[in-house]
């Protein structure tokens, strides 16, 4: 039986608040796909080059998260380009498409001029992704995908309705709406943003928010969209569609996940299973932030406490799952083995390198110390991964810096 759940949205993660849980290397050399174009200056909207460079993938990724804001202010942006080149780090997560819905560029594509972000976001973003190339930063993309208040506004017949009425949209409690999973005309939105962004330069694009909604009035809502499908399988459809749409550009993607999705199996009431998303991206980074998982997970009540525990359980499972040869899970890219029951169905053994979890750094709802950073760190390698993302909403990294710049940490 799928246990309800509610979640609190804290940033790019959320927090179980009910519910019962089952429970540095460098970039390699530049490479080019294509001839490069003319770039524009940057006081003037970004020219998109027909193909950019790339960087490839780093066997070990060490990044950051740099808000839409942030990467349109020149002094913000710089202190965190200079943390990253004087110590481990060598990659940087930047908003293309943010929780607002608006771009943080100006693309080639004229079908998404409108969709530019008149507050945050730099003209210059072409530039600024080549200049981290040449310091062999790999840049990731993050995109927003279902929760999009701009895009709802625009296309209301998209949106998540009202249960109680259906010519309204749905928010949830920060008055945020979402774009209905199953709206395929939406689909192709994300694969112009996506194809748009590697253009000028992006390596790998990241999505983020790919679910159903979460925190609001879960007894008022109405998808008009639905096909009758679980809520699992038609995320794997979108999942499988811009999997197929993007595959001819050679881009890399990954895909932000709930922690929880680690070591539960049912889809959490929000879509989201580890199977299902295996088969599509290149990369999985589950959104491990240790206070956002609810008192008693693992048997760990206080689990601010367990920084350590927490990512270590949750990363050691994710890896099990990943390497398996079987699983439980139905997918649509998976064979049912016999008649048995219950089912099981065969899947490829991918590489335990897939999953990259997302860490915190960032005080919610404790301080988040040093020693808390440096154990989830810890915890990531002792799962055998060496990979991973440091997450801090307002872009500061106090106690990330303070372990790898060996400097103490002012509280």
């Amino acid at each position: 039986m799928k246990r309800a759940h509610s979640f609190w949205v804290v940033g790019s993660a959320i927090l179980v608040t009910s519910g019962v849980a089952i429970f540095s290397a460098a970039p390699s050399a530049v490479f080019v796909r294509g001839e490069e174009g003319s770039s524009a200056s940057s006081s003037s909207p970004v020219a998109v080059k027909a193909r950019a460079k790339h960087l490839k993938t780093p066997e070990e990724v060490r990044a950051v998260y740099m808000t839409q804001c942030v990467v349109g202010t020149p002094s913000m942006r710089e202190s965190l380009v200079k943390f990253i080149e004087e110590t481990e780090l060598n990659s940087v997560v930047i908003d293309i498409k943010d929780y607002a819905g608006k771009l943080a560029f100006t693309p080639g594509d004229e079908s998404l001029k409108e969709s530019v972000s008149d507050q945050c976001g730099a003209l210059d973003m072409e530039e600024f992704v080549k200049s981290l190339h040449d310091k062999n930063i790999y840049v990731i993309g993050r995109i927003t995908v279902f929760q999009d208040p701009y895009y709802t506004k625009l296309h209301p017949e998209l949106a998540v309705k009202k249960l109680s009425d259906k010519t309204a949209n749905w928010e949830d409690h920060k008055g945020l709406s979402f774009i209905d999973v199953s709206a395929k005309p939406y689909w192709d939105y994300i694969v112009t943003i996506s194809k748009a962004s590697y253009e000028i330069g992006f390596d790998e694009l990241n999505f983020d928010y790919i679910r159903f909604p979460s925190d609001g009035n879960m007894q008022d809502i109405y998808y008009s969209w639905n096909s009758g499908i679980s809520k699992s399988e038609a995320l794997e459809r979108f999942y499988q569609y811009l999997s197929e749409e993007l595959e001819s550009t050679g881009v890399i993607t990954s895909a932000d996940l709930f922690g929880m999705v680690t070591t539960n199996y049912d889809d959490l009431n929000i879509g989201q299973v580890l199977e299902r998303a295996l088969p599509y991206f290149d990369y999985i980074d589950p959104m491990v932030y240790p206070s956002h998982y609810p008192p008693g997970f693992n048997g760990y009540q206080k689990v601010n406490e367990h920084s350590y525990d927490i990512v270590y359980f949750s990363m050691k499972r994710s890896v099990e799952r990943t390497i398996a040869t079987t699983t439980s899970v139905a997918s649509l890219a998976y064979t049912r083995i016999g008649t048995s029951s219950p089912a099981i169905y065969s899947k490829p053994s991918y590489d335990a390198s897939k999953m990259r979890p997302w860490l915190q750094s960032f005080d919610y709802p404790v301080t988040y110390t040093p020693e808390m950073v440096r154990a989830q760190i810890k915890a990531t390698e002792d799962a055998g991964l060496n990979s991973w993302l440091f997450w801090d909403p307002a872009n500061k990294y106090r106690s990330l810096r303070a372990v790898l710049q060996n400097t103490p940490s002012s509280q």
